[in-house]
């Protein structure tokens, strides 16, 4: 494979996760806390809907996980195209 063909498919596989990453955000934050919580107000989860807290913590500790989540996959991704640090 040529260095401009690896370089391609390495920020077309980049930019995949990112949009997965956003993705899964938008649906933690704006879907379960905005737009689906009266959808999910019944389900009770540590005295309060799951709803408002899904807008007060679970997103925070999505966003979390996310983040070492994307750590994780861009250095294997980063290994797999050989442009590791």
């Amino acid at each position: 494979m040529s260095d401009r063909t690896s370089s391609n498919a390495y920020w077309r596989a980049n930019i995949r996760i990112i949009w997965i990453c956003i993705a899964i955000w938008a649906l933690v934050s704006y879907g379960f806390g905005i737009i689906f919580r009266p959808l999910i107000s019944g389900i009770k989860i540590g005295g309060s809907d799951l709803g408002f807290w899904f807008a007060q913590q679970g997103s925070i500790l999505v966003f979390i996980v996310l983040i070492f989540w994307y750590a994780w996959r861009m250095n294997r991704l980063d290994r797999e195209y050989g442009v590791e640090e």
